[in-house]
């Protein structure tokens, strides 16, 4: 599920009169994921998929049906996202595309590498079914940079082209967003990125933060840059933006608080609240208590079980006393263990008020 931290709707819960961030994460909506992606077509380095052939097996269990039942739980889904592996790789995308629009969701969207997008004819199809909001995971703006990250040649120039192709219909509505995973090798080109990506019709660029676990934590040494030094580079290259253009439509997710106090508040971007349903349930298992696994069973038959965004990380987080005194508290979820690990604690400041 690359970029779960991704391609957040940052703008859309700020108002024009800044807003502070820990009143827009409170008031974040709820969307559903549809795990569809039987397998990715990159090969990213960070990805957090790392068990690739048991999530073509958890994901190739998705049918019609699941994605009914679904669509079926809630009178109104305020978004419904296709995810997981890579989307446009299950033929039955469509369809279910079709069933997200029928059942009235605001929002339907799609996480995805972009590439099948380079295709208008399937694209076309694609928001003729419904999809009015893509998320395009582009790492870099030259092929060198983008490349080196995804270990797939040919993957950036098809990635442009789809990004391209969506950008060309965003007359009608479409929602084109960008998701971009923070790394050492990109960090120092944050600002470049972002300018190409505006270039190209972009709305809103999104800059992820490595979720420590998967690929990124196998290759963390080499991949993993300090929170400070993220937010120091997010820092200088706002300020240099904002003397360009009247609202920088960049966002840092994913990223603990306490260490962004110098960015705007509506460039502070935030993890969304979601949920999916997941076959079988037994591989909860380890992930839910058998208390939790059997609260959540759902499906017409018990053969899926819910599992929230907090439930994937939550274990692996961490606080310590002096979190509680800090503003942020009751909206931050942690510092991932395997990064305090590497780096320790001496970063994490807590910020009164």
């Amino acid at each position: 599920m690359a970029g779960l931290a991704n391609a957040a709707t940052q703008a859309e819960a700020a108002s024009p009169v800044e807003e502070a961030i820990e009143a827009r994460i409170a008031g974040r909506g709820q969307r559903v994921h549809i795990l569809t992606g039987q397998i990715c077509n990159n090969n990213c380095i960070f990805c957090m998929e790392e068990d690739r052939d048991g999530r073509k097996v958890t994901n190739s269990r998705t049918t019609d049906e699941t994605v009914r039942w679904i669509l079926s739980q809630q009178e109104f889904y305020e978004e419904v996202c296709f995810t997981s592996g890579e989307p446009t790789t299950n033929r039955r995308l469509l369809p279910w595309v079709r069933m997200a629009k029928d059942a009235g969701a605001r929002w339907i969207s799609m996480m995805t590498n972009g590439r099948a997008l380079s295709y208008e004819k399937y694209t076309r199809a694609l928001l003729a079914a419904g999809l009015n909001r893509i998320y395009i995971s582009i790492h870099g703006h030259t092929k060198k940079l983008h490349e080196s990250l995804t270990r797939t040649p040919g993957s950036f120039e098809q990635t442009l082209a789809g990004l391209d192709t969506v950008a060309r219909f965003k007359r009608y509505g479409i929602s084109l967003h960008t998701s971009t995973v923070v790394t050492k090798r990109n960090l120092p080109h944050m600002a470049a990125i972002y300018r190409f990506l505006r270039e190209h019709g972009v709305d809103q660029v999104v800059f992820n933060v490595m979720q420590a676990n998967g690929r990124a934590n196998t290759f963390f040494d080499q991949l993993f840059p300090t929170y400070t030094e993220i937010a120091a580079v997010a820092r200088d290259f706002l300020r240099e933006a904002g003397q360009h253009e009247e609202q920088v439509m960049a966002f840092l997710v994913d990223i603990p608080l306490c260490t962004t106090g110098e960015l705007p508040d509506f460039n502070r971007g935030y993890v969304e609240d979601y949920v999916h349903f997941e076959p079988p349930p037994e591989a909860a298992r380890g992930l839910l208590t058998e208390e939790l696994l059997e609260a959540r069973r759902a499906g017409d038959d018990g053969e899926l079980v819910q599992i929230r965004r907090a439930d994937l990380d939550d274990s692996e987080r961490r606080k310590r006393p002096e979190c509680a005194r800090c503003r942020y508290e009751r909206v931050c979820e942690g510092v991932w263990g395997n990064y305090l690990r590497r780096y320790g604690w001496d970063e994490f400041v807590p910020v009164e008020g």
